[in-house]
């Protein structure tokens, strides 16, 4: 790591200077250039609970469903509710799905509330392609935490996201936080 005396200024590197900075998020090319064909090939929700936790981004096994983080977050600590079969819409989901789903659901948004201090959440269900879901083959409920401070220039204005926390560190402080049923 540099000290700010040693930093070169962006205005001598290469591409047209400007008074925009670039946050540089490479990690997502990989996303980006797969396109949609690994989600036609391989469903990500029913390979992951066959992966370790940590592998998987699991922060929760439960009896019909699971938690995990998103690997393409909008938010920090953006966690999915997902039930282990491979149904796409709410309403094929068994009422035991429903129920634990919804439980999950509640129980993620009180981890998250004291490991990330948030102050709000979204939460949605995308139901089919044409709503937007990435994954439409497998029905899964996003929680997005929220902060007062998390609407800043950076989406509003350059549609970026910084994100202060790697995933792994976010699964593990989600998982070490998550009740036990002991």
């Amino acid at each position: 790591m540099t000290n700010d005396a040693e930093l070169e200024s962006a205005a001598h590197l290469a591409g047209v200077p400007d008074e925009f900075q670039r946050l540089w998020t490479p990690h997502r090319m990989a996303y980006i250039q797969a396109g949609p064909q690994p989600l036609v090939d391989e469903c990500p929700f029913c390979a992951a609970p066959y992966m370790s936790d940590e592998q998987g981004l699991i922060v929760h096994r439960g009896t019909h469903a699971f938690v995990l983080l998103n690997l393409f977050p909008y938010n920090s600590g953006h966690l999915l509710v997902c039930p282990y079969r491979h149904i796409g819409m709410y309403d094929e989901a068994t009422a035991e799905e429903v129920a634990e789903i919804g439980e999950l659901t509640q129980i993620a948004m009180r981890v998250l509330r004291v490991v990330s201090n948030c102050d709000g959440f979204n939460l949605g269900m995308n139901q089919g392609r044409v709503a937007g879901a990435g994954v439409a083959a497998h029905l899964h409920q996003h929680i997005v935490p929220r902060w007062e401070t998390d609407a800043n220039f950076f989406p509003i204005i350059a549609k970026t996201k910084a994100l202060p926390q790697l995933l792994g560190e976010v699964r593990q402080a989600v998982a070490d936080a998550w009740p036990t049923t002991d």
